[in-house]
């Protein structure tokens, strides 16, 4: 255990501070168990260090392990709780619980027993406690850390500290805080940008290799996340990637299951599920009417792509914009709200509200006297009325 507190120090007192994700101020950190899912890649990491870092118990009394270190070849995790208790221990941070075979037996055993240490820990936002080998979903309290918004990119990378807002203001307000904004700095100037690089922390590596470090994470995800938590073989693992290919090519694509069941040799049930795994897996997102939404067997009504940098790495050229802005909002709207699919419009948004959404010379044509409706436009930095800036939507977490 000594080397892994040694790692543990090394980690926490290197990381980063000065920026700070949005979820840090909505954790109840008072819980004694908690868990963070998100994509892999969207800073889940950095985030809990970062928390270790400066609020964590100090003098060895909080440790940081990914379970997919080479300790616990030999160790198991039951033994390293025990121990790190006994040496006074009081926060464990568990990374990448899903690359441990027996994490949610051996987790809930811990919390059980010791009531006296905290434990934290984060993995796939594939990783479904309800349905793990024990299920933890009523003791944990759950969180879900989703890639940086358009108003944390800001901040992240130019150094530009803006509100949150509610959706609620943004339909109410959006003038007042869109012309506020304006005065200040030209929101445009950094939107596409962020449309591009901008939705996973590490554009900070560097923009250049940006695009194929993405490719990358989404392989692992498919060849090692997803295999893990849903316990599938190789050869769904290929039909997976093929699917994510064939989905990525046509996105916004209306499915044809049959056809796609056939492309990847699987029968529609399977397809269906295979679907499923990649939504939960944060790679696309599915529009659905509000009946039946939540069953895996109800075919979607289209599908997106998760965020518009897949959009730019899965494309040989410039992606359509008009899939761009559908993209972002559909994205930007999901971390806080319901999104469905309707015939009028482009999205139903909490079962209320109508959007289309369109460059700056879109009309209401497609949902005039539809009430509770609204354009979302690009290549405005103001709004009026029910036309409302696109980029206003990035600001909602």
């Amino acid at each position: 255990m000594e080397t892994l507190l040694e790692k543990s120090e090394i980690k926490i007192n290197t990381v980063k501070s000065g920026f700070d994700r949005y979820l840090l101020n909505k954790i109840d950190f008072n819980e004694r168990l908690i868990c963070i899912k998100g994509a892999r890649g969207c800073g889940k990491t950095t985030m809990l260090l970062q928390y270790a870092k400066n609020k964590g118990p100090k003098n060895g009394k909080t440790l940081y392990a990914s379970l997919d270190d080479i300790y616990f070849f030999k160790n198991n995790l039951t033994t390293l709780i025990k121990e790190f208790r006994q040496q006074g221990g009081q926060l464990l941070i568990l990374d990448e619980v899903h690359k441990y075979p027996t994490w949610s037996t051996e987790i809930k055993n811990a919390y059980d027993f010791y009531d006296d240490i905290k434990i934290i820990f984060t993995g796939s936002s594939a990783l479904q406690l309800h349905k793990a080998e024990a299920d933890l979903s009523r003791r944990a309290a759950q969180y879900t850390l989703w890639g940086l918004s358009f108003r944390e990119f800001m901040e992240f990378s130019e150094g530009i500290n803006l509100p949150i807002y509610s959706l609620d203001d943004i339909l109410k307000k959006h003038e007042t805080i869109s012309k506020e904004i304006s005065s200040k700095l030209k929101p445009l100037a950094y939107f596409y940008n962020y449309l591009a690089t901008g939705y996973y922390p590490y554009f900070k590596e560097g923009k250049e290799a940006y695009h194929s470090k993405l490719l990358s994470t989404v392989n692992l995800i498919i060849e090692i996340d997803l295999p893990a938590i849903q316990n599938i073989d190789y050869s769904a693992g290929l039909k997976l990637k093929r699917l994510f290919y064939l989905l990525s090519t046509h996105c916004p694509y209306k499915p044809n299951v049959q056809r796609l069941s056939a492309d990847i040799s699987a029968t529609r049930g399977t397809l269906l599920q295979y679907i499923d795994y990649l939504k939960d897996a944060h790679l696309i997102n599915l529009l659905k009417t509000k009946m039946g939404a939540l069953s895996y067997l109800t075919k979607p009504d289209k599908i997106f792509l998760n965020n518009t940098n897949l959009m730019y790495a899965m494309s040989e050229s410039k992606p359509d914009i008009g899939t761009l802005r559908e993209t972002f909002f559909y994205n930007q709207l999901n971390a806080i709200a319901n999104i469905n699919y309707t015939e009028k419009g482009d999205f139903l948004v909490n079962g209320k509200f109508i959007f289309e959404v369109g460059g700056e010379n879109k009309n209401f044509n497609q949902i005039k006297d539809i009430k509770n409706s609204y354009l979302a436009l690009d290549k405005i930095e103001l709004g009026r009325k029910n036309k409302i800036p696109l980029w206003l939507f990035g600001l909602l977490y």
